[in-house]
């Protein structure tokens, strides 16, 4: 009788748990019939309203292709919603890089939607280097560097009182530079570098005083490859592009330093973990130089923090160029966009 009973505890035990045992095995269940997605645009921010008022990252592409989209909340996001419309999805991603590896991650795991197909456009705007690059250009993203991944010093504490101030560190090669599919950056380039870009003329005046009627300052924008330098500290001076410079050449980049972010590198890592960075397509627009300029210093441009914001048309850092500029970036991924929803590309 003990060993009946003995037996019939151990099958009640195995019953009892099985639900949970069989739940906690269970594969993740996906959605029947997920959405397909073709493109999904990932800018950083908005200034206010989706559509209507000053344009942020995502303005002019909500408005070309999510009007009146459906709307989701992703599940361990940070709170913004993702518009779905024909295939297409946007999610603004939020600044630095953080937010942007987070909510890469949660969005391309919701299993709602089918990102199989998808082609992935990060866009958004970005600081550009000096001599080489006017506001206003934009940029076919060919690597990314995190420039926060190594060790940093003082220019004051240095050796060398011009030299630079940023260090290699082996140990984070792996997560500090990613480059791009070089066949799809090949690709995206041929088809947009021919792309006409507008300028206005309070901000070809600001660079002709800014750099003394250089050739370079003040031509007319253009679509350039170029590499990121990714840093959650907006960053700007001729130390720092100075490391900018050395942190591209360090990594062997396929391309010069050109322009500086806060999220791409994060954005690329986040894709890659997921098995799609050759799905990925890094669009950059330049609202502002990576020194300073006209006499400005840290302290007269960033002691108020309430006039930092680049996103206005009073900011003297960035001339009147900003919306001008989101406007160049968006002329240039909707040339893709179109050909891919038309299959085309």
């Amino acid at each position: 009788m003990k060993k009946i009973i003995a037996a019939v505890l151990v099958m009640m035990a195995i019953l009892i748990g099985l639900p949970a045992l069989t739940e906690f095995n269970a594969p993740k269940k996906r959605d029947p019939d997920p959405l397909p997605v073709k493109v999904l645009i990932l800018p950083k921010f908005e200034v206010d309203q989706m559509y209507g008022d000053f344009p942020g990252e995502a303005q002019y592409y909500y408005g070309q292709y999510l009007m009146n989209a459906d709307e989701y909340n992703i599940p361990n996001s940070s709170g913004d919603k993702l518009f779905y419309k024909d295939e297409v999805a946007l999610y603004v991603l939020g600044e630095g890089k953080v937010s942007a590896a987070m909510n890469t991650m949660a969005v391309l795991s919701d299993s709602r939607f089918d990102f199989s197909d998808a082609y992935i456009i990060s866009t958004g705007c970005a600081g550009s280097s000096v001599e080489t690059t006017v506001m206003g250009d934009v940029f076919v993203i060919t690597s990314c560097v995190d420039i926060d991944l190594g060790h940093h010093a003082d220019a004051r504490e240095i050796a060398d009182p011009n030299g630079t101030t940023w260090f290699r560190d082996s140990d984070f090669d792996a997560k500090a530079f990613v480059r791009m599919d070089p066949q799809l950056c090949e690709k995206v380039f041929s088809l947009v570098k021919d792309t006409p870009l507008s300028t206005t003329e309070k901000t070809r005046n600001y660079m002709r005083a800014a750099f003394e009627n250089a050739d370079w300052a003040v031509r007319d924008p253009m679509v350039m490859r170029g590499t990121s330098l990714t840093g959650d500290n907006y960053w700007k001076g001729v130390y720092d592009h100075a490391n900018a410079l050395l942190a591209a050449e360090t990594y062997q980049c396929p391309d010069p330093y050109t322009a500086t972010e806060m999220e791409d590198t994060a954005v690329a890592l986040a894709v890659r973990q997921m098995g799609m960075l050759e799905k990925l397509i890094v669009i950059r627009g330049s609202v502002n130089m990576d020194v300073f300029m006209l006499g400005d210093t840290p302290e007269t441009m960033w002691a108020d923090a309430e006039n930092t914001t680049l996103a206005n048309d009073e900011n003297v850092e960035a001339a009147d160029i900003f919306a001008t500029a989101m406007k160049n970036n968006f002329d240039v991924g909707r040339i893709i966009i179109d050909l891919i929803l038309n299959g085309q590309f």
